[in-house]
């Protein structure tokens, strides 16, 4: 399955819909989207992994390179909707904890066209 990242500006938190696999071939994707929002001033990210059903190393790595990055500019990345193995991997890695969303409803994800 292929891996496409998309994203919608809302309020001060640019939220992400990834789907398909993140894996070493589509992390340079979303570490390249991460990196444009960042140029564009956007700092707090919030990406929904509701359709992502496979995540490996690189992208776990990838989450972290853009927390730290969003961090160092007073930001943060965040993720929610994990589930099934995406799920067990960030618990095993710890990241589920480091990046968990506590932020309420009113910050969605964009829709299944996405707005970018």
């Amino acid at each position: 399955m292929t891996f496409t990242v998309s994203y919608a500006l809302r309020d001060a938190v640019a939220c992400l819909r990834l789907v398909g696999e993140l894996d070493m071939a589509a992390a340079p994707e979303l570490n390249a989207t991460i990196d444009g929002l960042h140029a564009d001033g956007w700092f707090r990210l919030l990406a929904d992994l509701t359709e992502l059903t496979f995540c490996d190393s690189s992208g776990l790595a990838a989450f972290v390179r853009g927390d730290n990055q969003s961090a160092a500019a007073g930001g943060w990345l965040r993720i929610t909707g994990a589930h099934g193995r995406v799920q067990r991997v960030l618990e095993i890695s710890g990241l589920a904890e480091v990046l968990r969303y506590d932020g309420g409803p009113e910050v969605a994800a964009p829709s299944a066209s996405g707005d970018r």
